[in-house]
């Protein structure tokens, strides 16, 4: 089975409504990118599943993705987007679950400079209602933000978080052995925290299979464990490339041609068997 587990999908007025999230947020969506798109671009590269996840850009308003994932649940699954300053949000959150089944939510520490979202007292109702769910939860932030994720995943032990794109390793950091990002590596100690293997192209400074990226990848899974690694890519269709993406065709590629130091069984589990076990299907 290949799952993608990062996909976002989104509508513009009047289907769904767009706008900004984050405070720190400016992008304004002007072009839609339905699933009806993705469901194509899914067909003709043989991807069984996907994980619909909200738009920054398409405001708090998770009706979209909920929809179009409890429209074939044997195909896709839904992360939301809960405001992590709403003094409401943890009735927010278990509304979303209960009501239109979405499997967690997506949280951006780094669009919040001047606060803390993740650690921090406020939000410990919401996460505890999460918790309660079995639910999902997405932390896209980088590295030197990693310290609001460690500050939690061990407090709340019935969320698997995932590390959403790897939380941004550069080639760079190679220069001292990766140093700086081990503090990413080291969450690997909690056995409910997961590591997504995304948007490797566009950290790399070198054409396909982005070799110069290969190190931390192999770094990621070794620490990890194949069994709690993932795959996803970002967006539908012929969007994904004027996003800056490869094509899911490339995606796939990469995982099956370009990490040549991975086993059948361990592309396997990275491209979908383990998704499977974590969102369900």
């Amino acid at each position: 089975m290949i799952v993608d587990c990062h996909v976002h999908v989104w509508e513009m007025p009047p289907i769904a409504p767009v706008g900004p999230t984050a405070p720190t947020w400016t992008s304004i969506t002007e072009e839609a990118g339905p699933t009806e798109l993705l469901v194509a671009d899914m067909d003709a590269n043989r991807v069984d599943a996907a994980v619909l996840v909200q738009s920054s850009g398409s405001t708090w308003d998770n009706t979209y993705v909920a929809e179009s994932a409890n429209a074939d649940r044997g195909r896709f699954r839904s992360i939301g987007l809960v405001d992590p300053v709403d003094p409401d949000n943890a009735s927010v959150a278990a509304r979303w679950m209960d009501d239109f089944g979405m499997s967690g939510f997506r949280f951006h520490p780094d669009y919040y400079p001047d606060d803390a979202v993740l650690d921090v007292d406020r939000n410990g109702r919401m996460f505890k209602e999460i918790e309660k769910r079995s639910g999902i939860v997405k932390v896209h932030n980088r590295v030197g933000n990693v310290g609001q994720m460690a500050a939690i995943v061990g407090r709340y032990t019935g969320i698997t978080w995932i590390i959403d794109h790897m939380m941004y390793p550069e080639p760079w950091m190679a220069g001292d052995g990766w140093t700086s990002y081990l503090p990413v590596l080291d969450l690997s100690r909690h056995p409910n925290v997961v590591m997504m293997i995304s948007d490797v192209h566009n950290r790399s400074g070198e054409g396909f299979p982005f070799g110069d990226m290969h190190s931390v990848v192999m770094m990621a899974i070794d620490a990890f464990g194949i069994e709690r690694c993932i795959w996803g890519t970002g967006y539908p269709g012929y969007l994904r490339e004027k996003n800056g993406w490869i094509s899911l065709a490339d995606e796939l590629r990469l995982v099956r041609q370009g990490f040549d130091w991975l086993t059948e069984g361990e592309r396997g589990m990275l491209l979908g068997e383990n998704a499977k076990r974590i969102y369900g299907f």
